[in-house]
């Protein structure tokens, strides 16, 4: 097979992949976000501290990172195709993706707003914040360069999941890696696929990790203004020694000798 012949496949199969990657990741984020922060407010000592809550929302989660993928596919065919109404092409893959990929991000969710300095929440709170004003104003943007990093990670396993889909039909480069790679014995072909695939991944992690950087370093400013010279420090009182300036009399008094004690029954 020539160029001329594998250009057309590749551009179309990207396109679904891209198409059921990002939708995956849309799923992804708006569900395991949330379940990451339940995570994280149900513990003990956390905000909504709930045992039995914590309890049965890590069951669910671990349940859902324990099952291999292609298992998974097979398991919630009759859930996909509820969703879509079918279960070939990528918009079957995307739901088995999503489903996938909740649990997996919603610890790593757990572990980057897990890390949030707890001084920071007590002076929210302090400051008469409630669970939800911690939440935005203080565990979020704290968590940010972390929640970033999580999701490119995620973003990469999601391409990983993608090619795995393409053994059940699931479109994008993993089934035209089988169909064409494999079926048909196209070694060159299967070996362009995998390079694309590496690019792929490659470019993620690049973007990623220069955005986490470039929003830890803001975020390093930005707490720093915020605790010497923002709101906190409008709003909160901290107990301080005041100086007060000596005057000139007092400067007078220290500078001039102490007098000799006068003896008992001695006037002067």
């Amino acid at each position: 097979m020539n160029w001329s012949d594998m250009q057309p496949l590749l551009v179309q199969s990207t396109q679904e992949t891209f198409w059921m990657v990002g939708w995956a990741t849309l799923a992804t984020v708006v569900v395991g976000l949330p379940l990451g922060l339940l995570l994280v407010l149900t513990r003990r000592g956390g905000l909504l501290q709930n045992a039995a809550a914590n309890k049965l929302i890590g069951a669910i989660v671990n349940i859902g990172r324990s099952l291999p993928f292609v298992i998974l596919i097979v398991a919630i065919i009759p859930f996909t195709r509820w969703v879509t109404g079918t279960t070939l092409g990528w918009q079957a893959a995307t739901v088995p993706l999503a489903v996938g990929a909740i649990p997996f991000f919603a610890r790593l969710v757990e572990t980057a707003v897990g890390d949030v300095d707890g001084g920071l929440v007590e002076a929210v709170q302090a400051m008469g914040g409630s669970t939800w004003t911690v939440v935005r104003k203080a565990l979020l943007p704290e968590s940010l360069p972390g929640l970033i990093s999580a999701l490119t990670t995620t973003v990469i396993a999601l391409i990983g999941y993608s090619a795995m889909a393409g053994t059940v039909g699931g479109g994008g480069l993993g089934t035209l890696a089988i169909n064409y790679g494999y079926m048909r014995f196209e070694t060159t072909f299967m070996w362009v696929i995998a390079a694309e695939l590496v690019v792929l991944v490659t470019l993620v992690q690049l973007v990623g990790e220069g955005l986490a950087r470039s929003l830890d370093h803001k975020r390093g400013t930005t707490s720093r203004r915020f605790t010497l010279g923002g709101s906190l420090r409008r709003s909160v009182t901290t107990p301080t020694t005041s100086v007060v300036p000596a005057s000139d009399d007092d400067a007078t008094a220290t500078d001039t000798p102490a007098q000799e004690p006068v003896p008992t029954g001695t006037t002067r």
